[in-house]
């Protein structure tokens, strides 16, 4: 380890232990560092880079624990537990158990702005995961102790499927199979109690409609109608 500042040294290390790894292993600290500074400190060294190639280590992690863990679920089934597993709130939540915060370098009004916690959580987890993997150029440093959060994570969904955001999942697929986004299409129900779904949403993808749902609100009714593709059109094109 390079840098001048002892105390930010103290700082990488502590959170490479915190991980399980060892301060010997084959680690890029300058990328680690850079991993952790946030673009308010620097506009052009900063994590984002990093956060990009991260993006796809854990989606890939994710996929390769589901493959290994489920290996008969279906690939509809997969995308909607990945969307869940790699979703900002979970990455977070795994940044959190870390506590990560504290090693991440940012401005000070950023520091007070705790309604971008989960979004720069989440931002500097995976770029910390992209340092890593840079770092060897293999899953070697990040495995071995994000399995098993991932492996808890994708049973914790599996045990309540209303976690799952089938928005999300079907948008993955739908752009894995046809580089295309569904689209949403939402109408007010009219004449109906206070108690009941006001809104209507049907989910398209080009001239085929996919599923539909209601809701009290456009954002139920859009998850109803994407849940509802998954089971009548997602899964049975992967059976």
């Amino acid at each position: 380890m390079t840098f001048n500042d002892p105390r930010r040294n103290k700082q990488l290390q502590m959170l490479i232990q915190k991980l399980g790894l060892s301060d010997t292993s084959q680690i890029n600290w300058s990328w680690l560092d850079l991993a952790l500074t946030h673009p308010t400190i620097s506009k052009e060294n900063n994590y984002q880079q990093l956060e990009f190639v991260g993006d796809s280590v854990v989606r890939l992690a994710a996929a390769e624990i589901l493959l290994e863990t489920y290996p008969n679920e279906s690939v509809g089934e997969f995308a909607a537990l990945r969307s869940m597993m790699v979703s900002d709130r979970t990455l977070a939540q795994f940044a959190d158990s870390f506590g990560l915060e504290r090693y991440l370098l940012m401005a000070d009004h950023v520091v007070r702005d705790e309604a971008g916690k989960v979004s720069r959580l989440a931002d500097a987890f995976e770029a910390v995961l992209g340092a890593l993997y840079l770092s060897t150029q293999t899953m070697s440093l990040v495995r071995p102790w994000l399995d098993d959060l991932l492996r808890a994570k994708a049973e914790e969904i599996r045990q309540d499927p209303a976690r799952q955001n089938y928005k999300d999942a079907l948008q993955e697929w739908t752009q894995a199979q046809y580089k295309l986004l569904p689209e949403y299409r939402v109408q007010r129900l009219n004449s109906v109690p206070t108690s009941q779904p006001s809104f209507l949403a049907e989910v398209w993808l080009v001239n085929r409609k996919l599923g539909s749902g209601q809701g009290r609100s456009k954002k139920i009714a859009e998850q109803a109608a994407a849940q509802e593709a998954f089971f009548k059109f997602v899964n049975v094109c992967n059976t």
